[in-house]
């Protein structure tokens, strides 16, 4: 029986109580309904993935179509859904909040909140910016009368400014200003995951594992990290394989469908969703 979204968003704030959970990031309705069937517990969008499935650069789409987006992927899904919801789409807390009140509404059990400005010359916001931008979506958050629970992430690793005492000021900060979950995408070394994790203890971290690395999920729970998203990994795994295939069709050979999904399998996987 479908999960209400009451629900879904007290099962999601339970995942994060204790262990290690995958939080795969499905970029669409199908590969959503796909996950679910993997037995995940709970998955989380990818601005890049979805991006890139309507021909866009990641962080180009208007808020309105994420907006959008977010609701597709909580309807296709009976599980938590986890936003990513870039820089909170306001450079301002107020703009920050109005947007972040839209994005509860769509019945999102989780959602992040970025500190990049999207500009290379300042590529982060100044952190007392920063914090006030977080306060404003806890109060957004709070004032839906909702459980969402919302991701503080230091984008340090990913905008430029690899310097991680920054990066884990500027969590431990957010962690004060209201958010849930911490999270600094492009964090890598044992080192560095657990300077982070003591960091903002008790409260939890997500660790991006977008890319091959020597770390199990065992490897990982040891380190204290509670959950584990890959970003656009799997996204960026399926455009592999199409551009290998459709280079192939160029090139004037049909030899690039090895490994395709049977159209049998597919259509039944979707059959109920007719």
């Amino acid at each position: 029986m479908p999960r209400t979204i009451a629900e879904k968003r007290a099962a999601f704030r339970a995942l994060h109580a204790s262990g290690c959970f995958v939080l795969p990031n499905p970029w669409d309705a199908g590969s959503a309904r796909y996950l679910q069937t993997l037995g995940f517990k709970a998955l989380a969008t990818t601005s890049s993935g979805f991006a890139w499935s309507v021909a866009h650069a990641d962080n180009t789409l208007p808020r309105e179509a994420i907006l959008a987006h977010l609701r597709a992927l909580v309807e296709a899904t009976d599980l938590p859904v986890n936003a990513d919801f870039e820089s909170g789409f306001g450079d301002d807390p107020d703009g920050v909040a109005e947007s972040v009140g839209l994005a509860v509404g769509t019945g999102v059990a989780g959602l992040s909140i970025e500190d990049s400005t999207g500009n290379a010359a300042a590529p982060l916001f100044p952190i007392e910016l920063a914090v006030e931008r977080m306060k404003a979506a806890r109060r957004a958050i709070d004032a839906s009368g909702g459980d969402t629970l919302l991701v503080g992430r230091a984008e340090n690793f990913v905008a430029g400014v690899p310097v991680l005492d920054d990066a884990i000021a500027r969590l431990k900060a957010y962690a004060a200003a209201g958010a849930d979950c911490l999270y600094a995408p492009g964090i890598q070394t044992r080192e560095q995951i657990e300077a982070v994790v003591a960091a903002v203890a008790p409260k939890p971290v997500n660790l991006l594992i977008g890319s091959t690395s020597t770390l199990t999920l065992q490897d990982v729970a040891a380190l204290g990290v509670r959950r584990i998203s890959v970003g656009g990994a799997l996204a960026r795994t399926a455009w592999g394989g199409f551009m290998h295939a459709a280079q192939a069709l160029a090139d004037g050979r049909f030899d690039g469908f090895t490994g395709a999904a049977p159209g049998s399998q597919l259509n039944e996987l979707f059959r109920d969703h007719a």
